[in-house]
């Protein structure tokens, strides 16, 4: 089938547009304080608060990276099997939400700093800003190339609209209205995919066309990847999960314990829908388009329905980009005031001044954003990286706080290095060798220092 854009579905994106931003305008008469702006006035229902953590995590990485890419690439198999590292950290987080709760703190590095002291602080806050900043950065290239496909603007324009909106729809009124906004997109989401999938089957000609039409190795267990080279794909999205300091904020933002539990289990029974929808319908565009970006596989079926269901689709997908793309640009920006500028520039700034400078912060790193997605070649590429940054540097130290009270600062900062370093040194300077994400190294070093070292010391100090 030929791809042929349709500006028709550009009403679509612009009716969405306008529902999000005044939704943002009204919501933003609300914030009065820093607790609002960035834990909501710790007031999220379990509705609200299931759809915020849905919206969050399932952003331009599933729509054009993840589970989209993967099974377009690699068959329908190993995309579903990317549904396992979501479930798993759903559960770890359902278990440790009360402790999440118990600590306050606006930011992970906050609880970092109260186990492992001002270092580990420190630490933290850069590696936020490295993994998040490059988060932000493919959801603004996700909208481009959306755009770009669906109603044939060009990539770059589509990416300044985008990164418009991120930084808008952020600053305004913070998690007060990024909730709201959020739950909003989750659901419409959570709708178009429903729809979409009995449609784009149908269109295909069925399963077994489908099955005709793509590669033999689309439908075996690991889609032509080695075991090693799979677990590259399953890993950074489990170890960012774990450590998200975008879902830790949503759910210390919670009414309550039990608000937080009901929400958690909703995301969870949500995500066994939607994440097997995406795949399926990315696996049946690898049938009908086979010469596409893999990244926009999901997208190019909005051209091959008809516009209003397309276009419910190509509304729900940029919801979820853009609600995404906002989310990690304000917790972002969170860091910088808290751990940075409230630390070390100005001690006595008061909550109003602290709220001002996180909005000029989300600015700033929206800009940032902007310009680094200039040096990736693909969106599945950047989360890849941004993932094991953060999934590396933070994830076992902050689990450690939680599950392991032997723990030391030594054991846990070391961590914190080592995965960071690992990462890097892999992905940038050594560029990947064998073809394999920089997770299969970056996590298992990092665990494996924070145990070891972390035993060492405790023994040199009782001897």
């Amino acid at each position: 089938m030929e791809l042929q854009a349709n500006p028709q579905l550009l009403w679509f994106i612009g009716i969405y547009a306008v529902i999000m931003i005044g939704l943002g305008i009204y919501m933003s008469k609300k914030v009065s304080n820093s607790t609002d702006f960035i834990l909501a006035g710790k007031s999220l229902g379990p509705f609200v608060l299931m759809g915020t953590l849905l919206a969050t995590w399932t952003g331009s990485g599933s729509i054009s990276g993840g589970e989209t890419s993967v099974a377009y690439s690699f068959g329908i198999l190993p995309s579903l099997m990317l549904m396992i590292p979501t479930l798993i950290g759903i559960l770890t987080l359902y278990i440790a939400a009360p402790k999440i709760r118990a600590f306050g703190k606006y930011t992970i590095s906050g609880i970092l700093e109260e186990k492992y002291g001002v270092s580990a602080r420190n630490l933290a806050s850069v590696i936020v800003l490295l993994a998040y900043v490059g988060i932000v950065s493919y959801q603004m290239k996700g909208f481009g190339f959306i755009l770009n496909l669906t109603t044939g603007m060009s990539v770059e324009v589509g990416t300044i609209i985008a990164a418009a909106l991120i930084i808008f729809l952020a600053m305004i009124g913070g998690l007060k209205s990024v909730s709201q906004t959020d739950a909003l997109s989750g659901f419409l989401m959570v709708g178009g995919l429903i729809i979409t999938v009995p449609i784009i089957f149908s269109v295909a000609g069925g399963w077994d066309s489908i099955v005709e039409n793509v590669p033999e190795s689309h439908l075996t267990a690991t889609g032509g990847l080695t075991n090693i080279q799979l677990m590259g794909y399953l890993l950074p999205s489990l170890f960012l999960l774990l450590g998200d300091q975008n879902m830790y904020q949503r759910i210390a933002s919670s009414k309550g314990d039990a608000s937080s539990r009901k929400a958690q289990l909703g995301w969870l029974i949500i995500m066994l829908i939607i994440s097997p929808a995406i795949s399926l319908i990315a696996f049946a565009s690898r049938s009908l388009f086979p010469d596409i970006d893999p990244g926009m596989a999901l997208m190019a079926t909005t051209l091959a329905m008809p516009i209003a269901i397309g276009g419910i689709l190509l509304a729900a997908a940029a919801a979820f980009i853009i609600t995404t793309g906002n989310s990690y640009l304000l917790s972002a920006a969170t860091n910088l005031t808290y751990d940075i500028y409230g630390k070390y520039i100005n001690k006595q700034a008061s909550d109003q001044k602290q709220l001002r400078m996180t909005k000029m912060f989300i600015v700033i790193l929206g800009v940032l954003a902007y310009l680094l997605i200039q040096f990736f070649p693909t969106v599945l590429e950047v989360q890849m990286y941004a993932y094991t940054v953060y999934g590396a540097g933070i994830t076992p130290a902050i689990l450690a706080v939680f599950f392991w009270k032997r723990v030391n600062a030594i054991g846990g900062i070391s961590s914190m290095v080592v995965g960071v370093i690992t990462t890097l040194v892999w992905e940038i300077i050594l560029d990947k060798p064998f073809d394999l994400n920089s997770a299969v190294i970056s996590v298992p070093a990092a665990f494996i220092v924070l145990i070891v070292v972390t035993l060492a010391t405790q023994k040199t100090t009782k001897e």
